[in-house]
């Protein structure tokens, strides 16, 4: 089990986009200005996050505790970085994995995730694994391949988990995914759905790779997709 960081302090995203058509027409916000929109979003989102779990997820000032494959997962959390807030697509993911064993079995299964901030999804993964695991530092992009040549790095599995929002990184995202999501490789990708940029990368994602829709949550916004590489 490998556990891999992206870009420093990354990874986290917001509400669906809604479109409406103004009343009257206003001046255009500047770029800046529509960044620290998003970037004070982000912020809201990650203290709202805190109370929008089901009940067998308990929380206490600083901590989550997480209950899953019988096991207890407390990760303490920091709202100054956006990698150190555990999201909605990592939760979701994890349950996915539990509930779906036959269907994901991870036993002894080389397994990697992309951008694992807290690391509550390497966390379950391990368990249902049952190795131990791994981290490195990973820079996305076209330079991945030279520091994780495909002749050594192979995986049976790869995991991501809220990793598309509004950043500067994500053509360099698809890029990573392409590089270890190899034949024989199966690929799964949660996220909530935040911006009008998720949804481009979504296409993206789909015309990169085969694609299926594994679960939709609509309640918490959130897809997982299951993804393997196109011959």
């Amino acid at each position: 089990m490998m556990e891999i960081e992206g870009q420093p302090g990354q990874h986290i995203q917001h509400n669906g986009l809604m479109m409406k058509q103004p009343d009257s027409v206003k001046p255009p916000v500047n770029i800046a200005e529509e960044e620290d929109m998003e970037s004070e979003d982000m912020e809201k989102e990650a203290l709202d996050r805190r109370y929008a779990w089901e009940p067998s997820i308990f929380y206490s000032p600083g901590n989550e505790t997480f209950f899953f494959t019988g096991q207890e997962i407390s990760i303490r959390e920091s709202l100054d970085s956006f990698g150190a807030v555990i999201w909605p697509g990592a939760v979701a993911l994890c349950r996915y994995l539990e509930k779906n064993r036959e269907q994901v079995d991870l036993m002894d299964k080389a397994v990697l995730e992309l951008g694992a901030g807290t690391g509550l999804v390497s966390i379950v993964a391990t368990l249902l694994g049952r190795y131990t695991p791994q981290v490195a530092a990973l820079k996305w992009g076209r330079d991945v391949s030279r520091h994780f040549p495909s002749s050594v790095y192979h995986y049976d599995y790869v995991m991501c988990a809220d990793v598309v929002y509004h950043h500067n990184y994500l053509e360099d995202l698809l890029i990573t995914l392409q590089h270890f999501c190899k034949p024989g490789t199966t690929l799964l990708w949660a996220n909530k759905v935040r911006f009008q940029s998720d949804l481009c990368f979504t296409e993206n994602f789909k015309n990169a790779f085969n694609t299926t829709l594994l679960k939709d949550i609509p309640q918490e916004e959130v897809r997982i997709y299951q993804a393997t590489a196109k011959k």
